[in-house]
C-alpha cells in the first residue's frame, strides 16, 4: 500500500472510531442522549409541492412507522431574514450564497436506527409507492441542487428533544462555529454546566435542541433551535437574554468570552411546513 494511501485509511479509521466512541458512551449514559439528522435542501425552482408531497406523503409516515419520531420540516423565512446592514463606511458585504430552502430534522433514539433506516426504507413497498414522483425523478429535471446532511448528538445538557406542540410558533436555527476543536467543546460546556441553557428558558427562549456536530458542515460547530410564538417575542425573549445578570456575568469570564470560543454564529428564522411534527 502506497504511503499516501495508508495514511488516508489510518486517519479515516481513527476518525471513525472516535465517532464510534462518543455515540457508544453517549447510549450508556445514565440518560440516553438523542442523535439528529439535520438534511438542508436547496431547492430548484417550482419543486416546492413535489417536496412537500413526499415529506409529508412518504418520507415521515415511513420513518414513524419504523419508529422513528417526530420529524420536523421547515421553510426558510426570507421576510425575517433580511440581509445584514453594512456598518458605516464600509461597503456593503458580498451577497451571501443561496441558504437552503427547507430544512429536515430527524430524531434518533440509538445508534441502531441510524445505521438500518435506509436499508428499512429501500425495504418498505409503502414508501417507495408513495415517494415514487420524487425518488424517481428524471436526470432532467432534478428537484435540487444539493441536500447538506449533518448528525449532531444531544447535549447532555439537554439530552432530549422538546417539541413546542402545533400552535402558531416560529423557530430560529443558530450554529456556532470554533477556530478549535477545543474551543467548541468549551462553548458546549458553557450551555452544559454554566448554565446558559437555563438562562435561556429563563428568559423565553425555548430550545427545541441543543447538538454537537459529529459529522457534517463547518466543523467544529454546535447547532441548536428555539421556538417562540411569533417573530415579536422572538425580539423580545433575546432582548431579556442579553441584559440578564447571570449572563452579563458569564459573558465576562475569560474561558468562556466569544472572541475565544466561538468564531463565526449562522443563524435562520424558520416556520414550520403544515405537516411538520415538530
Amino acid at each position: 500500500m502506497k504511503r499516501r494511501d495508508f495514511l488516508k485509511t489510518s486517519l479515516a479509521a481513527t476518525t471513525f472510531a472516535g465517532i464510534h466512541s462518543t455515540l457508544t458512551a453517549a447510549e450508556g449514559g445514565q440518560m440516553k442522549r438523542e442523535f439528529y439528522e439535520l438534511r438542508a435542501f436547496v431547492l430548484k425552482p417550482d419543486k416546492q409541492k413535489l417536496v412537500d408531497d413526499y415529506l409529508g406523503k412518504a418520507f415521515i409516515p415511513a420513518m414513524n412507522r419504523l419508529g422513528v419520531s417526530p420529524v420536523g420540516v421547515f421553510y426558510d423565512a426570507p421576510e425575517l431574514n433580511p440581509p445584514p446592514t453594512p456598518k458605516p463606511g464600509q461597503p456593503p458585504p458580498p451577497p451571501a450564497p443561496m441558504p437552503p430552502s427547507l430544512y429536515v430534522l430527524v430524531r434518533y433514539t440509538s445508534l441502531d436506527q441510524i445505521a438500518t433506516v435506509a436499508t428499512r426504507l429501500a425495504a418498505d413497498a409503502e414508501y417507495q409507492k408513495a415517494g415514487e414522483a420524487y425518488l424517481r425523478v428524471p436526470a432532467m429535471e432534478p428537484v435540487y441542487d444539493r441536500i447538506e446532511s449533518s448528525l449532531l448528538l444531544a447535549f447532555e445538557g439537554m439530552p432530549a428533544l422538546d417539541a413546542p406542540g402545533k400552535k402558531a410558533r416560529i423557530f430560529q436555527l443558530r450554529t456556532y462555529e470554533s477556530h478549535s476543536e477545543a474551543a467548541g467543546k468549551k462553548k458546549i460546556e458553557m450551555f452544559n454546566k454554566a448554565g446558559e441553557i437555563a438562562i435561556f428558558r429563563r428568559c423565553g427562549q425555548r430550545p427545541v435542541f441543543f447538538g454537537e456536530t459529529l459529522v457534517g458542515q463547518r466543523m467544529p460547530n454546535l447547532t441548536y433551535m428555539l421556538t417562540f410564538p411569533d417573530d415579536d417575542a422572538r425580539k423580545e425573549a433575546w432582548n431579556k437574554f442579553r441584559s440578564d445578570p447571570e449572563w452579563l456575568k458569564l459573558k465576562v469570564m475569560p474561558e468562556y468570552a466569544d472572541k475565544n470560543i466561538v468564531s463565526k454564529i449562522w443563524n435562520r428564522i424558520l416556520k414550520p411546513a403544515p405537516y411538520s411534527q415538530i
